[in-house]
């Protein structure tokens, strides 16, 4: 498939096409056709690839229970490091000589999925505007995370230990800032001492507290972020370390002696590729190459063409009642509650913060006020969406029915990130776009059926794949009623029904959509239905 060229629709979310080059879409085209792939063996809800930060946090959890115990039983001295980490794995198992495998090998998959994590982020564009505080803040973890497993290493002190403080230390005495060569600290046996371990010791756990500071600090703009996968994914990864710690343990090399060359290293290329990247070419060489690179990812929120300006959801002071709702469910912090200007006491009133709202619309679906029973002629409700409104909804639906050939159509609420309505091409079908999802407020699935739909199919993002982070499940625990607004207990569960899919899933919105039209003709056989659309 051709990645599009046209620019995004006015109803279309502010990431559509913005700020992506060529290049940028055609792997972003081809990243996803992967995800889809592996959502056919696993499930999009259980897909790793769709899980990538929460993974993260899951090794991060690793690392520091197993560290603190590591950390508990060793030897942190320069004579006794060494031998008392041999000492740990010549132990039988439950003494935990094996949580240093899953210690390195956690490490290993930190770094593996952060990278991937900033690749799908980069891909999809999420850099610029409302999700510019969590890339920005998520930049610098890249460094906490090699300083402090570069650190682990020394901590060891066996020859790849030393070889790597050398090598360290040849890397900053690149910098013109430096007075005194730092690598002469590890030419002596008398120069490697206890107080040069205590160093090692404040890299290593110094800078794990500061990387765990900055992940808290990085999800500060993200409401209910996850910091665990689902359980059984959780539990596959642990299992997966395990396992790799059991029938492949991390031993130490020969004892660290500043007086021979090690020959042979058991080199982890992952954490350590920067030391053969700098003896390949020069110390300056690496130093302009990872801060040039560095530079780049942090300049990159500002000089995107994506960092244009989006509407900004508005709220209506005589219609806002203070529920906070919309404050509970916005997935970017965007809204806090403030006193009400009509000075009753303690009445309320959102505000929403420009810098921070994704434009998405979920705020809208969780007003209470935007159900279209209202009376009034233009539906204005407590907190809208500019370029979209409710009341703009109301008035497409209605149009939509009054227009449709068939009797009683089914109408079709799509997110602009999941299959396309469009695509559908039935005389039954009245189709109906929304930013996301989460826009639409549920009590539009009773009002369609009563304005003369036969059935209402919700669609949008697959399951853990949404594009604002909570819309799709946010709209799902709406409509069976465990979230507020709820869809009302009376609404006949056979006249609606969902399809959570990835966008490139033409197919499974159409195969829904059939579905539902038989489940209808079924409970209602003169229902002037079509018999089967095509995607």
């Amino acid at each position: 498939m051709t990645a599009p060229t046209e620019a995004p629709t006015a109803g279309a979310p502010p990431d559509a096409g913005r700020g992506q080059g060529a290049a940028q879409l055609q792997l972003l085209w081809a990243w996803q056709r992967f995800e889809h792939v592996v959502d056919g063996l696993t499930g999009s809800g259980l897909n790793p690839l769709r899980h990538l930060g929460s993974l993260g946090f899951l090794c991060f959890w690793a690392l520091a229970v197993s560290g603190i115990y590591l950390f508990a039983v060793i030897d942190t001295s320069a004579s006794g490091a060494f031998r008392s980490i041999e000492r740990l794995g010549q132990l039988p198992w439950f003494y935990g000589g094996w949580l240093r495998g899953v210690h390195r090998y956690a490490a290993d998959a930190f770094v593996l999925l952060m990278g991937a994590h900033l690749l799908r982020e980069w891909l999809h564009g999420r850099y610029a505007r409302f999700r510019r505080f969590s890339w920005l803040t998520g930049v610098p973890l890249i460094v906490f995370a090699f300083v402090c497993a570069i650190g682990g290493f020394w901590l060891n002190w066996d020859q790849l230990g030393q070889y790597s403080a050398i090598a360290t230390a040849e890397w900053l005495d690149a910098l013109p800032l430096l007075g005194a060569p730092l690598a002469r600290n590890f030419l002596t046996t008398e120069a490697v001492s206890d107080r040069l371990f205590s160093l090692f010791v404040f890299v290593h756990l110094g800078v794990a507290l500061l990387t765990l500071f900055a992940l808290w600090f990085h999800i500060q703009r993200l409401t209910r972020a996850r910091v665990l996968p689902p359980p059984p994914l959780g539990v596959g990864a642990l299992a997966m370390l395990v396992l790799l710690a059991a029938l492949q343990p991390v031993v130490s090399g020969q004892a660290a002696n500043v007086a021979v060359m090690p020959q042979a290293l058991a080199f982890d290329w992952l954490l350590l590729f920067l030391h053969p990247l700098a003896r390949a070419t020069s110390g300056e060489f690496v130093w302009f190459l990872v801060g040039g690179a560095l530079l780049f990812l942090l300049a990159l929120p500002f000089i995107s063409r994506g960092a244009v300006a989006s509407p900004v959801a508005l709220v209506d002071a005589d219609n806002c009642s203070g529920c906070r709702r919309c404050f509970d469910d916005c997935p970017y912090a965007a809204i806090s509650m403030v006193a009400h200007p009509n000075g009753k006491a303690g009445a309320e009133l959102a505000l929403v913060h420009a810098e921070r709202c994704a434009s998405c619309g979920i705020c809208a679906g969780a007003c209470p006020s935007s159900t279209p029973f209202r009376s009034m002629e233009r539906l204005v409700t407590g907190i809208d969406m500019p370029q979209l409104s409710v009341d703009a909804l109301r008035q497409r639906l209605r149009a939509g029915l009054a227009r449709c050939s068939e009797a009683r159509p089914i109408v079709v609420f799509g997110c602009a990130h999941g299959p396309r309505t469009g695509g559908l091409r039935a005389p039954d079908v009245v189709p109906m776009d929304l930013i996301c999802a989460g826009q639409m407020p549920p009590s539009f699935v009773e009002y369609a059926l009563r304005d003369g739909a036969a059935a209402v199919l919700i669609t949008g993002c697959a399951e853990g794949a949404c594009a604002y982070r909570h819309g799709q499940v946010f709209t799902h625990e709406r409509l069976l009623g465990w979230r507020e607004p709820r869809l009302r207990m009376s609404v006949p569960a056979e006249r609606w029904a969902v399809a959570w899919a990835d966008a490139r899933d033409q197919r499974a919105l159409a195969d829904a959509l059939n579905a539902l039209r038989a489940r209808v003709k079924t409970v209602d056989p003169g229902a002037a239905l079509v018999t089967e659309v095509s995607s």
